[in-house]
């Protein structure tokens, strides 16, 4: 009887230690440690936002690597259309879904009609500063009601360092208060500058820049088109 009444204490007692170790200072039962899950990724920025992450200007290079030929430009189901297959033409490479690169210019081009629609300015803009990529090709071939678009954005360059810039009077696609810009010389001596004084809401940011300039430098001002 005793030597049983002896095991249970020294069972009950080994109990006990065992919860006391897996318990906390409170008496709660530390729950285990788990990695925390990484954040969910974010949506792709507004094209019209200006503040958003300019692509790479080989937006619409094609693969450097092999790619599929024409002849197996096949989907899993269905067909594509003519202009489909022409977007897709050295675009896909090897062991890659066809599908998948086309549903890339097809979201290209939602992105540029969706902002186009809300406005023209924007969408042109988002297109000069190469925050849609691959939009070039997609408008080409996919969507190619939005030329008008990809054409006025042809004649525009992006905030930054032009380098002889074709004189003429230009418009940035902003009214950021920031905006600053300075045309220079090919020896560096200024030649234009503005704005000079403070904008006022809705004003339009001009730019005339003269024969000779060699760099028209700007900061803030996103995007600049002929006015």
């Amino acid at each position: 009887m005793y030597r049983r009444s002896a095991a249970a204490a020294v069972l009950l007692a080994a109990a006990l230690t065992l919860t006391a170790c897996s318990s906390d200072g409170d008496g709660k039962a530390e729950a285990p440690s788990v990695s925390p899950k990484p954040p969910a990724a974010s949506s792709a920025p507004d094209p019209a936002d200006a503040t958003s992450t300019p692509a790479s200007p080989q937006a619409d290079a094609k693969p450097t690597g092999p790619v599929l030929p024409d002849t197996k430009l096949v989907p899993k189901t269905g067909s594509f259309t003519a202009p489909e297959k022409q977007y897709l033409s050295g675009r896909v490479p090897e062991k890659m879904d066809p599908a998948a690169v086309l549903q890339g210019g097809q979201e290209a081009c939602q992105r540029v009609q969706r902002t186009a629609k809300r406005d023209k300015d924007a969408a042109v803009g988002a297109l000069v500063a190469g925050e849609i990529p691959g939009a070039k090709d997609a408008i080409t071939f996919l969507c190619p009601e939005q030329k008008p678009v990809l054409d006025a954005a042809a004649k525009g360059f992006p905030d930054g360092t032009k380098a002889s810039p074709a004189a003429g009077t230009y418009r940035a696609l902003t009214q950021s208060t920031t905006c600053s810009w300075e045309a220079k010389s090919k020896d560096g001596a200024p030649l234009a500058s503005g704005p000079a004084a403070p904008l006022k809401p809705g004003d339009k940011i001009i730019a005339k820049i003269p024969a000779g300039t060699a760099q028209f430098v700007s900061n803030g001002c996103y995007a600049w088109i002929p006015a």
